[in-house]
């Protein structure tokens, strides 16, 4: 379905996509200065999200945050359930650089993956 370009969609895609970190609904609408309500981020960024331009994570702490990885376009690089990692010192979120292995149990069929690895990141480290 085509969806309209309208100011706020185009200013929700700009925060996200000059961000290298993955970035909550709260972070974003500091962003805009008042110029989005928090409604209208919600939707912007599910639709993001349902289009696939923008992936939601959800922490451990239960809070989302959105993000527009540029690896994830090209699916030999990263595929769509990649973890995460969120850094306790700067708490920040971001998509692991690279892939991370795991195992899947016999009979079992995994259909999306939703990790979040918590520590120290490199800059804070």
């Amino acid at each position: 379905m085509k969806r309209r370009n309208t100011e706020s969609k185009e200013l929700v895609l700009s925060i996200l996509s000059n961000s290298t970190k993955a970035m909550s609904q709260d972070a974003i609408e500091r962003k805009t200065e008042g110029k989005i309500d928090r409604a209208t981020i919600y939707r912007i960024l599910n639709r993001f999200c349902e289009d696939g331009i923008a992936h939601k994570v959800v922490a451990d702490d239960g809070k989302r945050y959105f993000a527009i990885c540029v690896k994830c376009d090209d699916p030999s690089n990263l595929p769509n359930n990649h973890f995460h990692f969120r850094c306790t010192e700067c708490e920040t979120i971001e998509c692991m650089p690279e892939i991370v292995k795991y195992s899947q149990p016999e009979n079992y069929t995994i259909k999306k993956v939703n990790c979040v690895l918590i520590g120290v990141c490199s800059e804070c480290a």
